[in-house]
């Protein structure tokens, strides 16, 4: 596969400046038909992207000859359905975070990807941004010496959407997201830390409902331990106050400690007795592209991607041993 042509099944939020515009950026790779439930979303993401051709049904866009490779961004609960019809047709997958929206759908695309031999990658680009590498590099390097602890905080207030009942977010809807908030950005945080540490096999938390905004969970703490033995523990809150908000993932060693923020890109801060340094990263414009390459390389033969369904399972079932869903 020296030319790639994607097709996308969904056309939403995250395809506009996320993803989309990467996979025309990488060599040899080019969108070559986006697909929508919505006609008129899906011809107008086509108009304004300069993308051929258009589709309703996904069988239909995963049946076009031209395309050879397709991108899941749909919502979790179908992740598992179109990944599943792509391998069975032969075209390998690379599908947006989570997995699917529990451990038991990340499960059945793994085993449709061995029996078809068929890859199937998971949109952890944060694997892949400068920013983490360097996190990854301090860490690897034994700057802060043997790690010890790591613990994960964060906490915003609920947002404007949140307080619509009658018309709440998909990513606040569990039977559509697979939980609320902690599903969908909780497995940034825990997708990380496993690339770093290794995989958590032991996980124990409590999930609750403290504002009773909506259905899902909105304050979650939990404890765990990485296959190495080294433990950790996160807390995150979705309805706390303005003044409590913070986004940091602290990384302690028997030298010293480094903290960084997930999804702010705050300064990289490391401690160690020589003093504190304040590193600050900066990462691409489309921030999947350092991964959507990687993945094309490795469909082109020039390149290995480690971010794939198998690697990316492991969130899912911290998530699910947490929500009690396993």
């Amino acid at each position: 596969m020296k030319l790639i042509g994607w097709g996308f099944i969904g056309c939403g939020e995250v395809t506009e400046k996320k993803s989309g515009p990467a996979f025309n950026e990488v060599e040899g790779s080019h969108i070559e038909a986006v697909m929508s439930r919505s006609k008129e979303k899906a011809r107008s993401y086509a108009e304004r992207h300069g993308v051929k051709k258009w589709y309703t049904d996904a069988q239909e866009l995963i049946e076009d000859p031209d395309v050879n490779a397709i991108y899941i961004a749909t919502p979790p609960s179908s992740h598992a359905t179109f990944a599943i019809m792509a391998m069975r047709a032969g075209k390998p997958v690379y599908v947006e975070k989570p997995l699917a929206a529990s451990y038991e759908d990340c499960a059945r695309i793994n085993r449709v990807s061995e029996q078809t031999g068929v890859p199937c990658y998971v949109a952890y680009y944060r694997r892949y941004l400068p920013y983490f590498q360097k996190v990854k590099q301090i860490i690897n390097s034994g700057v802060i010496g043997n790690v010890t602890n790591v613990q994960i905080r964060f906490s915003v207030p609920p947002r404007d959407l949140d307080y619509n009942k009658e018309n709440l977010p998909w990513r606040l809807q569990p039977d559509i997201a697979g939980g609320g908030y902690f599903y969908d950005l909780g497995a940034h945080q825990l997708d990380l830390i496993q690339d770093f540490f290794g995989i958590i096999v032991k996980a124990h938390g409590y999930a609750t409902n403290r504002a009773h905004l909506y259905d899902a969970e909105d304050s979650i703490s939990i404890c765990f331990r990485f296959e190495n033995g080294l433990v950790g523990s996160g807390s995150w809150c979705f309805v706390g106050h303005e003044s409590a908000t913070e986004d940091c993932i602290e990384v302690v060693g028997e030298k010293g400690m480094v903290s960084f923020s997930v999804f702010n890109y705050n300064p990289i801060q490391l401690v160690t007795s020589e003093g504190a340094t304040t590193i600050t990263v900066p990462n691409p414009p489309y921030v999947q592209l350092p991964l959507i390459k990687s993945v094309t390389e490795a469909l082109q033969g020039i390149g290995l991607c480690d971010c794939t369904s198998v690697s990316a399972t492991p969130v899912n079932w911290v998530m699910d041993r947490v929500l009690g869903k396993i």
